[in-house]
């Protein structure tokens, strides 16, 4: 492979890790924006899509580990950091929506 092709690839991989985390985020959002409204099916919906796209996003970051462990390294770039920052952001917030969800839930049972 030669080393444009490994760098636009790279860049493909970052471009599709960020797209799906902040897709993910988004949609867990809206997850919780649901439960607020008591609307807790399409909460449940909201973050079975979240997962799903969570885990496209947890793909493209295996793929760059696995190239990594391979011995084809990877080009740290601003981009690459940002790519990882909006997964763990992503992680992080779909973890609370649950608690929120939960949360909301049980309020509306009271």
């Amino acid at each position: 492979m030669s080393e444009e092709n490994s760098e636009e690839q790279q860049l493909l991989q970052a471009m599709g890790l960020i797209s799906n985390a902040g897709n993910a985020k988004s949609l867990a959002m809206e997850a919780v924006a649901a439960a607020k409204k008591n609307d807790f099916a399409l909460a449940g919906k909201k973050m079975k899509e979240a997962n799903d796209s969570l885990v496209e996003a947890h793909n493209a970051q295996t793929k760059m580990l696995t190239q990594e462990a391979n011995g084809q390294h990877v080009k740290l770039t601003l981009l690459t950091v940002h790519s990882q920052d909006h997964l763990m952001t992503a992680i992080t917030f779909i973890d609370l929506a649950k608690e929120l969800i939960d949360v909301y839930q049980k309020l509306a049972e009271k």
